[in-house]
Formats: C-alpha cells, structure tokens, sequence
C-alpha cells in the first residue's frame, strides 16, 4: 500500500520546500533501555506524524515494527522515518541499543549527519553509551544528549553531567536544567532564555512558561555563567563579548552552541522524560537549533575508480549523483530493499546508476521514504535525502552508487566487527531444507556481522553472530518469518590462530605429467602483527625473480589458506606475509602453481612459527548492591575474569571486568541467582587474547573449548 504525506511528499517527489539548510539528518543512539524508541515515538506524536503514542511495553511502538522487537521490547533493527518541525525535514533513524546489534549503528552513524545521544538519568553513562560515542568519534558526527527519565528515583542530572565529561572524555555544555526532580519533575529550566518550562497535564498540551522557583535561582545563574564561560573558552565570538563585558543574547548563545556542536567541540546537554513527554518539544527545536544540515557537512569525499584521486562533491541538486547502500532488508511486501544516503545530486525512479564497488550497472526500481515498515513511493530522491529502493540485485551494504560508469567514484565503505560466537543448526526435515538456505542468504544480506558456513567435516551448517541475543533473534526469525524448521546445537567461540615468532619458509609446487607441466616456487617471510591489525600481503620480488603476473596469484593462496590454521584449524590473523623471492618456469609456471605454493609456504612457515590460540574476551560491566559484591567477584574469578575496576556509589557497586567469552555462556541467568534478579550488566566485544596453554591442548584434543 502507498500511503502519501502532504508534508514529505509533494507531486510524488520527496519535498524539496524544505531547502536544504532545513534538513537534518538525525540518529538516536544510547545505552539498552535509555529510552530511545520512547524518545522517538513522542518526537512523532509531537510533531503530528503519529496521531497515537506507540508504549514500547505495549508492544505497541512504531519504530519497533518486528514481531521480534515488540515480544522482546528492544530494538533489533534501525528503523528510518521522517518528520517535520519549525518548516524542517527531520530524518531520523532509531538504532538498536544491544551491543550484540552494533552494526546497526555503526552503518546508521555513517551516513548520518547528527546524532541525539540518549542517557538514562539513574544509570547515567552505560557500557555501551560509550560504545556508541566511540563510533559517532569515529565518524566526527555532531551530537547533543538528552538525559531521559528525570522523573524516576534516583535521577541525577549532576552527576550524568559528570559521567560524560569523566567517561566520554567530552565537553558537556548543559543547556536546560531540570525544573523539580524525581516525583516532583514538573520541566525544564532553560538557560539559554532564562525561563522556566512546566509540562504538567496532557501529553499534547504546549508548554507552560512558570517563574523559575526562588530555591533554583542561585544555581541557575551559576549554571549560566558557566554555561557562557564554557563556550567564550572555545569560541571566539563569545570570548571578544565576554571579555569586553557585552551582555548576550539568547540568539547570540544559540548560534554560538551551533558553531561549537558542529565543531564538535561541546555537546549540549537537554534534560526530560520521554515517557511522561516532557521535555520533548525542547528536544525538537535543539534539534533544528544545534544539528547540521548537509550544507554543514564538509563535501563528501570520494575516489575515482580509475585513476585513484580524490574527488569532492559538494551537498547540491546540480552536482554529480553519489550515494551510498548502507542497508539491505527483505521486505515480505515488496521484496529486497536497498537503504540509500543521497550525498550528491538527485536522481529518479527507473534511472539507470552504476555501482562502482561492484563494477555493474544498476536499474533504480520504486524509490521509497520509509517510515519504520510503511512506505511512501516518491518519484525522486535529491541531495540529503534517505531513501529506499527496490530492483537493486548486485547492490550490497557499503556499495557505492553513482551517475556514470564514465567517471566511477567509490565513497569509503563501512567496516563491521568480526562475529565472536557460533552455532550449529539443521533442518528439522527435508522441506525445510530449502527455506532455511534461502532464509539465510537473505539475512546474510541484511547483517553484515552475520556469517553463515558449511562444515564438510559433520555436514552441518554454521551460523556465526555477535552473541547469544544476536543468534537467538536469527534462529527465531527463521522460524517466526520465514517458517523454517530448524534445530540448535551448542554455541561455539570463535576462535583464532596467529603466529608468536618471525620465521622464513618456502614453497614448491612442481607436477610434471607427459605435456605442459605445473611450476610455481616461493620464498616468504611470516611476521607477527599487533592484536586486531588482520592481514598484510607485501610484494618485495626484485629483478624479476617471479613474474608480476604471478604475484596476486601467490596472494591469493594465501589468503585462502588463511581460513585454517595449524593448530585448532581456526582461521589465522594479525600476521604479516612478505613474499621476497622464488622462480618460475617460462613454460610450466602458471596461476594455479603458484597459487598452490603460496598456500604451501604459509602452512610450513606458520607450524615453525610458534602457532598459538587467540579466544575473544568480552568487557562486562555489572551494577548489582554492594551486599553481593563478594558473590559477584567470586563467581567472576570462576570464570577466568580479570577485574578492572570497582566503584562503589549510594549502596551500589559497579563491576568493570574483562571475561573470556567461552566463560560467559548463561552468564545472565547465574547473576540474577546470584544477586536475586538485583544485578543488571551489559556485554561487548573487546578484543582476542592468547588462550592459557591447558585450555589449548584441550581444544586441540577435543574440538571444544571454554565452560
């Protein structure tokens, strides 16, 4: 069904009344159970998207359209939409909270141009609030926080102020502070206007301006003050104005808050409820106030495929078509859809593109505005612009597209963490063998940290995820969606091989049989790489020795071999390969011989490497009452964990650990009987280390390891 909006779709285009400069191109990020889809659905109510307000308890919430999402109440899958406020177009997309969905973010925040960073105002800074603020780091987006849930006990904005400055190492510049607290959270004081903001009574009631009590009027000021002292120290403007002693107006702190976000040197700070909706239409105009449009991004940087120079192209209608996949979803309605970001240019539907990371021409189907898993057909997508395409078959995420096969340009892709955690499963029949293999090449597609392989050894396939959650979603999809039977077996870690010491090795690989026959001969050196540098081929052959022509072959041999190491047969890593001599046969060298000798040298050369195994180590942070904090610890060094650190607050203690991931399976269940259900904690990736020798032989002996 299409379903058409008067404000975003306009003669079947995407609305171009909205100049660019009112544009904003927005993610909500946070910690799990921040408060993010809340945040979402009352900005769609707020701003007269949704006409009903979606509880995310309820299973009700728009943003969270899975069956998945709404029997677990989390979100699963970054869902896109559109709004409109003060004559703005604001796209947002809603991104997952559980590390084990990190993908999902680190594609949202690559093409987005701002972020709005959610806190829980009890929890204050989470372990994965800093993973998100590492990956907005990463890709230098500008953002503003909002501390949600003022209104329950415990809340404190103070000191989330202080956790993001200590633990983000960020400058927070607190714009509002909250009116009352706790049950008696009545709004927000705003000190860039000086006035106070009550937001007692229906949730579509407009916001009533209230005498700031005489008991917050001392901290007001000296928030202020130091709000405006805070930015003189990073801006110019206001420092000339401060030092001068010009009075300055609530326009004039605006614009500078807006230069020092989209500088990303501060962040302002916004305070409210979500739930209660408080606090929300403050939040909509520091969106439009603080966020950059695409005019505010620096031009998009690409390189041209053919002559490998960078080029630029400026955020216009006129400029060359460039866009990025950053999505691929199988859709049960219109099939497999394409995510696009519009960085340059605009284009229309049918239009022929060419996607240059796959060297293919493309035909652009139905072009699509999504909002959550509704859809609006529009006729043309311009610069700015997130959109959904159908017809796309080579067309995969972090693809480029752009306007000519001519002048081919390739935008840098985006990487994705390596799956830590693997299962077997199986067909529970034979009709159900077909559905599951179509089943996961379609969800390959859509995660890229979801890899699926075929075991020739046991003849079972093996599905590869972040973490328990992750896994558990995929099986059930494939039972709940795609009505596939399928069996479980026993989670499997992800093992690594590597090597500890330089060595030297040789490769031979010579068949003769009657005619022409096989000649490919290497030398290579193998050097250990620093954890988590991955693979490095370099080519130092001189004077000929073997042929250019040969040398991707040799790489090519290796790399394959890479995938099963010597000890365990885990795939190898973080190991440099040098290739510095070998020779050739005018007559016998061929691909294939020196892509076998290649294969051959790296084998030899790893065995009397020193080979060792490397198992994933998760950083686990766990707030449970100081009372269990012995239990807790206890159960910790059972599990091979190193602690960190321990902070103790208001009869609560904080856990930071580091836990070997085969020690971690059924981890949730033991805490919560450890502490009686108390304790939360939250999980992620951290990095692969060498595992103990005894646990090594054991795998080598057994094919299993961990607890």
């Amino acid at each position: 069904m299409v379903v058409t909006d008067p404000i975003l779709v306009k003669d079947g285009t995407v609305s171009r009344s909205f100049s660019l400069d009112r544009v904003r191109n927005i993610g909500i990020i946070a910690h799990i159970d921040a408060g993010k889809t809340t945040v979402t659905e009352k900005v769609l109510y707020s701003t007269g998207r949704t006409y009903k307000i979606g509880e995310v308890d309820s299973g009700t919430a728009v943003m969270d359209w899975m069956e998945q999402e709404r029997e677990r109440g989390i979100t699963i899958t970054a869902a896109a939409t559109s709004c409109h406020w003060r004559e703005h177009r604001i796209n947002i997309i809603d991104t997952p909270g559980h590390v084990d969905f990190t993908a999902e973010v680190e594609r949202s925040l690559r093409v987005l141009d701002g972020g709005v960073v959610i806190f829980d105002a009890v929890a204050g800074v989470e372990a994965q609030s800093e993973t998100v603020w590492r990956q907005a780091d990463k890709y230098k987006v500008p953002r503003i926080c909002f501390v949600n849930k003022m209104d329950r006990l415990g809340a404190n904005f103070g000191r989330t102020l202080s956790m993001i400055e200590e633990r983000l190492r960020a400058r927070p510049l607190p714009v509002q502070l909250p009116l009352g607290s706790e049950t008696s959270y009545q709004g927000v004081i705003d000190l860039v206007e000086n006035k106070a903001w009550s937001f007692e009574g229906r949730p579509d009631s407009e916001p009533v301006a209230v005498a700031i009590p005489q008991s917050q009027e001392a901290e007001c000021a000296r928030f202020r003050q130091a709000l405006i002292e805070k930015l003189a120290e990073i801006d110019d403007q206001i420092m000339i104005a401060y030092l001068e002693g010009i009075p300055l107006t609530p326009a004039e702190l605006r614009l500078a808050l807006r230069r020092v976000t989209l500088a990303n040197r501060g962040v302002p700070v916004l305070c409210g409820s979500a739930l209660k909706n408080k606090g929300i239409r403050p939040l909509l105009d520091a969106i439009v106030d603080y966020l950059p449009s695409p005019l505010d991004m620096p031009p998009v940087r690409a390189t041209n495929v053919k002559s490998g120079a960078e080029v630029t192209y400026p955020a216009r209608d006129d400029a060359p078509f460039t866009a990025l996949a950053f999505k691929v979803v199988s859709d049960p309605f219109v099939g497999r859809l394409v995510y696009l970001r519009v960085y340059s240019g605009k284009v229309k539907a049918g239009a022929q593109v060419f996607n240059s990371a796959r060297d293919k021409r493309e035909r652009l189907g139905r072009l699509l505005v999504m909002h959550a898993n509704r859809r609006e057909e529009v006729d043309e997508a311009d610069t700015g612009t997130i959109v959904a395409t159908v017809g796309l078959k080579n067309t995969f995420t972090g693809d480029t597209l752009c306007h000519s096969a001519h002048q081919p340009v390739i935008l840098e892709s985006i990487r994705f963490p390596q799956p830590v955690l693997s299962i077997a499963i199986e067909p529970k029949t034979k009709s159900d063998q077909d559905r599951m293999q179509q089943a996961l090449s379609s969800l390959t597609e859509e995660d890229p940290t979801f890899k699926v392989n075929y075991d020739r050894e046991t003849g079972q396939t093996i599905i590869s995820g972040m973490g328990e959650l992750h896994l558990d979603v995929i099986v059930n999809r494939l039972v709940s969606e795609f009505k596939a039977g399928v069996k479980v077996g026993k989670p499997r870690v992800a093992y690594k091989e590597t090597i500890t010491v330089p060595v030297k090795a040789e490769g031979r690989f010579i068949r003769q049989s009657g005619g022409h026959g096989q000649y490919g001969h290497v030398l290579i050196e193998l050097e250990p790489t620093q954890r988590g540098s991955g693979f490095q081929f370099i080519d130092r052959v001189q004077g000929g020795a073997i042929p250019r022509k040969y040398v991707s072959a040799v790489e090519d041999g290796v790399r394959e071999t890479m995938g099963t190491g010597v000890v365990a047969g885990y795939p190898l890593v973080d190991i440099k390969v040098v290739l510095y001599d070998g020779s050739y046969h005018e007559v016998d060298s061929s691909d294939i011989a020196f892509k076998m000798a290649g294969s051959i040298a790296l084998k030899e050369g790893v065995r009397r490497a020193a080979p060792i195994l490397l198992e994933p180590v998760m950083q686990l942070e766990i707030v449970n009452p100081e009372e269990f904090l012995g239990d807790v610890i206890g159960d910790l060094s059972s599990r091979r964990g190193h602690i960190k650190s321990i902070d103790t607050r208001d009869g609560m203690a904080t856990i930071h650990a580091f836990v070997p991931l085969a020690e971690a399976f059924g981890y949730t269940t033991t805490l919560r009987s450890l502490t009686q259900g108390r304790a939360t904690h939250s999980m992620e990736f951290y990095r692969y280390q060498e595992l103990p020798r005894e646990f090594a032989t054991q795998i080598q002996t057994t094919g299993e390891g961990g607890g």
